[in-house]
This record gives structure tokens, C-alpha cells and sequence, in this order.
């Protein structure tokens, strides 16, 4: 059943480069939606990709999908919205899926006129902004201080809906979005033509992970429909089903009260939400609200720190593996004493040794319950990490032979635990940390962003 001012929203996967369905496409497309939009970045998997301006999905599988989804709008006349383009959303990541969506353009034989969105700020903007006490942090980080700005390599503001409206009303057929919400990308189709404000967003909530709002995840996509009241949500394929359980338990996810998510420019609430089901496939979702507040745009921003060096053995002695946490200490001691025998005092002072029993407690780091029964095997992860490559390889050369060989206890025999790897020592590289968990208040959603178009696939562009 059709309704009234309504905004149908094809989401074909819950990022790009994770794996969109052609079959699913061309079944959403024949139910004629508005648009095509969907998220592509994210920081579950850590400071990395922000630090460094890599994707976390292959440039392969990104240009898979975006041969999928640019054929597929081309086809239908309608718009395709990314946000968070290149995992991070700095610039560097969004000129990377741009290059790819003019290759794939350039295949396909397309002329689309698309809109780049930039989220990445300059720093002396923000110290500016932050003197004027226009930057808040974030739990749990502290006020925002000089240092923490110079230790980041890229920081990015994440935009709201207004950036992807004005390209859609310039007539972008494609739209690249830097670091955006989740949830503003997929709001802004049906925000522009007028949608319920309340159900536009929680639309935008419940469907930012693609099937992750049905009974069966593996098959990634998902309509929305958004109108003057509420909105409607069903899987692309007919083997899947959404329920009213499946969708209103999305609010829980990433979000810690269920009830209330803050966006740029307000807050949804969906305490007086109710789900039903429409069919066996469909939930109806109504009474969610919008509560307009004052702008503000969250930061993140990560940078580059020391370097680390990993060794990995394999542990089925049951001596070790019935005490396995007094084993850990006693090698944690033995390892840093070897360290500060074998270097100078101020140099092993610079190095950092972890022990992480996998199959223990390595994932929480919380002492097992009491009397839990030894495990089968561990798996013991070493972890030196150092200013440099070198220093923190040479650490993990030191305590090679104590990592090995190190007896469950005094006096016992001397082991060989399982090196699965030789050489045993593997050197990870640099590693990274987030130094930005802020928000800025902003006086328009336009203020710290950058439009670039490009207008078409040989790549002309202006501003």
C-alpha cells in the first residue's frame, strides 16, 4: 500500500564493500524506490583507518558493489547517497571511492553528475572554535587540548542530512559523503520530500546495517518507507523476514540509552514508538519523535603512534593449564626482568610487554568465574611495543627464549610450547589511537564541510 508523501529507500547493504546482492538490487528496484542509500565506513575496527586515510574493505570489493549499485541507479533514474566513504571519511579515503566511481563510470559508459561531500577539518579551525568554548568532549575524554590535536593525523566532523539534501537539489545523480552519521545518509532522501522528521530518522536507525534488522543478516538488504506518519521496513529477499522484535531491538545497537539517539541538530526519541507487523515480512513502525536541538557535529580524529612486534605460541601442558593466570604473571615477571638485564635501564623503560591467553581470558581481560574447569589450549599472544620497529623487534628477541620455554614452575622440567610461525616474531608496524571524541557546535550544517562537482566520468570538477 502506498502512502502519503511517501519516501521508499533502497539499502542494499549495511556498508559498501561488505557484499551487496545483485539479485536483491533488481527486487528492490522494482518496487520503485526514491533513492539508493547505504553507509560505508565506520570505527568498530579501530583507529587505523582514520589515522592512516586506508579503507578497511578492499578497493576490489568496493568496486564490485559500486558496479552493482551505479548500474542499478543509472537504470532506475534515481539518486545513489554513500556516506563515510572509505571507512574513515577524510579526504583521502573519499578521494579514493571517488576514483572508483569514475572507473566504474568510465566501464559502464555514464556521465553522472556527482557531489563530494568533505568532512575532514583543519586544525586551526578547531583550536579557534575550542577558544571559544565551542568544543565539548565526549566520554570519556577530557576538554580538548593542543596536544591532542597535534598528535592526529586526519579529524573529521561528522555531517548530518543538510550537506546531501543541497547536493540532491543541485542535481547530483551521485552523492560521496566523508565521514557522516549513519544514520543521516539514509535519513536525507526522505527528509528532503517531506517524511515524518521522527520516523525519518529512526528509519535511517533501523535499517543503517542493512539486514542486521532481520531474522537472517546474510541477506543484506532492506526497504524503508517513510510518510507523513511512520514507516515501513521489509527485507529485499523474499526468504527473509523483518519482525517487530528484530527491528525494535536495532535501537540497542551501538546506542547507549534504547529510547533516545542524538544527531546533528536534534535528538530521536522513540520511547512511545510501536512495531507491528504488516505481513509475515513487513513491520510498521509509528509514533517516533523528533526533538529539534542546538547544531553540533561530533569529532573524531586519530594519529599514528609507537610501533609493535607480536609472537604467538600454542599451550596444551596441563600443568600450565591449571593455573593459567599464576602462569601468566610468572611469565609477564620473567620477561620484563630479562628485558631490563639484557638493555639499558632508560631504553627497556620505553617498552611495553602484554600477555594475552587466548581461550582464557585474552577478549575481556575479566578473571574467569570461580571454579571454571581448565581449558583444552591457549593460545599465548606476546606483545612488545616500542618507539620504533627495531626496538620493539629486538624485545621480542630477548624474550624469545623465557616465551618458549618457560616451565609451569620452579623446578619443573623445561618445555617447548608451539611457535606456529618461524620465524616466531611478527612485526605489526605502526599502530594508532583516537585522540578526538568531541562534539562542535556549529552555527549551520554547512560550516565545516566542502562541496566539490565533478560532472562527469572524464573527471571536470569546480566548487
Amino acid at each position: 500500500m502506498t502512502r502519503a508523501n511517501e519516501t521508499r529507500i533502497l539499502v542494499p547493504v549495511g556498508a559498501l564493500g561488505a557484499g551487496v546482492r545483485a539479485d536483491e538490487v533488481e527486487a528492490g528496484l522494482a518496487l520503485s524506490p526514491h533513492a539508493i542509500a547505504l553507509d560505508a565506513g565506520s570505527t568498530d575496527s579501530g583507529p587505523a583507518y582514520l589515522a592512516s586515510g586506508k579503507s578497511k574493505y578492499s578497493r576490489a570489493a568496493v568496486k564490485r558493489d559500486l558496479t552493482v549499485l551505479m548500474a542499478a541507479r543509472a537504470k532506475a533514474g534515481i539518486p545513489l547517497l554513500i556516506g563515510s566513504c572509505g571507512t574513515s571519511g577524510c579526504d583521502m579515503a573519499l578521494d579514493w571511492t571517488l576514483e572508483t566511481v569514475l572507473e566504474v563510470a568510465r566501464e559502464q559508459g555514464g556521465r553522472p553528475r556527482i557531489a563530494v561531500l568533505y568532512s575532514e577539518q583543519d586544525k586551526s579551525v578547531l583550536r579557534a572554535k575550542a577558544a571559544a568554548g565551542a568544543v565539548k568532549p565526549l566520554a570519556p575524554m577530557g576538554p580538548l587540548e593542543e596536544e591532542a590535536l597535534d598528535a592526529c593525523s586526519h579529524i573529521v566532523a561528522l555531517l548530518g542530512p543538510e550537506p546531501y539534501i543541497a547536493a540532491l537539489d543541485g542535481g547530483a545523480d551521485i552523492v560521496l559523503g566523508g565521514r557522516t552519521t549513519d544514520t543521516a545518509v539514509l535519513a536525507a532522501a526522505a527528509l528532503r520530500r517531506g517524511g515524518h522528521a521522527g520516523a525519518a530518522w529512526h528509519a535511517a536507525k533501523t535499517a543503517e546495517c542493512g539486514g542486521q534488522c532481520t531474522l537472517n543478516p546474510t541477506y543484506p538488504g532492506v526497504m524503508v518507507s517513510v510518510d507523513s506518519e511512520g514507516f515501513s521496513i521489509a527485507p529485499l529477499s523474499t526468504a527473509n523476514r523483518c519482525t517487530p522484535q528484530t527491528v525494535s531491538a536495532h535501537m540497542l545497537y551501538e546506542n547507549a540509552d534504547p529510547f533516545r539517539l542524538t544527531e546533528p541538530g536534534g535528538l530521536l526519541d522513540v520511547a512511545d514508538a510501536r512495531y507491528a507487523a504488516v505481513d509475515e515480512r513487513t513491520v510498521r513502525v509509528t509514533g517516533s519523535r523528533w526533538e529539534p536541538a542546538p547544531y553540533t557535529l561530533k569529532l573524531e580524529g586519530a594519529g599514528a603512534g609507537p610501533f609493535q612486534t607480536m609472537m604467538l605460541v600454542g599451550i596444551e601442558d596441563p600443568a600450565v593449564l591449571a593455573d593459567v593466570d599464576a602462569f601468566v604473571g610468572r611469565m609477564q615477571h620473567a620477561l620484563e626482568r630479562r628485558l631490563a638485564r639484557t638493555l639499558a635501564h632508560e631504553v627497556a623503560a620505553t617498552i611495553d610487554i602484554s600477555l594475552r591467553p587466548y581461550g582464557w581470558n585474552a577478549v575481556s581481560g575479566r578473571p574467569p568465574p570461580q571454579g571454571a574447569a581448565p581449558p583444552r589450549e591457549i593460545g599465548l599472544m606476546f606483545v612488545a611495543t616500542a618507539p620504533t620497529q627495531a626496538l620493539a623487534t629486538e624485545a621480542a628477541k630477548i624474550c624469545n627464549p623465557f616465551f618458549f620455554h618457560l616451565p609451569a614452575g620452579e623446578g619443573m622440567e623445561m618445555p617447548s610450547y608451539a611457535f606456529p610461525f618461524s620465524p616466531a616474531e611478527i612485526e605489526r608496524g605502526q599502530v594508532f589511537a583516537f585522540h578526538l571524541n568531541h562534539v562542535v557546535s556549529v552555527e549551520s550544517p554547512f560550516e565545516l564541510m566542502r562541496t566539490r562537482w565533478v560532472e562527469s566520468a572524464i573527471g571536470a570538477d569546480h566548487d
